[in-house]
């Protein structure tokens, strides 16, 4: 079983659970997901079957979209409402949603929420909580691309890889008189994938065929090149191309076989076998 799965992440699940049960359908050890969601989020969770796990770091096609639900009169250690209470604050409704939600278009250096992978030190910032251990602040700079609001308090975000939408709504607080945290998020979009093309668990399980995407069709960003030599291309070697491209993916039969980066002039050599 090798391709692209896109799977409807149900509430409840952490991504690696997705994974667990799909190992137990297929009794196939070799799955991955292309970016963890978070156990309380449903939506587009793209997993990588087989050959494909080979691949995430080639895919160029991550930009993402939400929709997303603000909670006002708390903050909490999670910045959604999974997460302790840290601080209460009566609720000031003399705000224009519409206006302040926009503002967050654009550029934003974001903080990473205290409940998070983001790692410093070789630690995660979760793990320093866990431990009591203060949490460091960590800013990273991510772009969103629109966000369009939508009623009681929701909003509707595309925005590129590694955004905190968590982070979006706790900061939403402060800046109308408030405290937030997030109370619930949807991931409608993975690059080209959305929720229409998602498959749900519980019908994988009852028998329901699984759709599978192409490898080919995620690295149609890279040339793709039909080496003469095609055994070298299985030994690894070193390759001659006359290409102006910086990385190829190389193909037997249209199908990717390898990926190949420019190490100088003409010269490739092998940085992924895909068989």
């Amino acid at each position: 079983m090798d391709g692209i799965l896109i799977i409807n992440k149900p509430k409840g699940m952490t991504s690696h659970d997705v994974i667990s049960r799909l190992r137990k359908f297929y009794h196939q050890k070799k799955f991955g997901h292309t970016g963890t969601l978070d156990p309380d989020a449903t939506g587009v969770l793209v997993v990588l079957c087989g050959k494909a796990c080979k691949i995430n770091q080639f895919l160029a096609d991550t930009d993402k979209k939400y929709i997303a639900k603000i909670q006002l009169g708390y903050s909490t250690t999670t910045d959604d409402i999974h997460g302790d209470v840290l601080d209460r604050k009566p609720i000031d409704e003399n705000f224009d949603f519409d206006s302040v939600i926009s503002s967050f278009q654009g550029p934003c250096h974001q903080r990473v929420p205290m409940t998070s992978n983001k790692k410093v030190n070789g630690m995660k910032l979760l793990d320093y909580q866990r431990k009591g251990l203060p949490v460091p602040e960590v800013y990273q700079d991510v772009m969103i691309y629109a966000i369009k609001p939508l009623e009681d308090l929701s909003f509707e975000i595309a925005c590129s890889s590694g955004t905190y939408v968590r982070s979006i709504c706790r900061d939403f607080g402060p800046l109308t008189n408030n405290l937030s945290c997030m109370a619930s998020l949807v991931r409608t979009q993975v690059g080209r994938f959305t929720l229409s093309q998602a498959q749900d668990l519980d019908d994988l399980a009852n028998g329901e065929k699984p759709v599978l995407y192409s490898i080919r069709s995620v690295l149609d960003h890279l040339p793709m090149i039909a080496y003469p030599d095609i055994h070298a291309i299985y030994q690894g070697k070193t390759i001659h191309l006359d290409t102006d491209y910086d990385r190829v993916c190389i193909v037997e039969n249209k199908e990717p076989i390898a990926i190949y980066d420019r190490i100088e002039e003409d010269i490739f050599h092998s940085k992924r076998g895909l068989w």
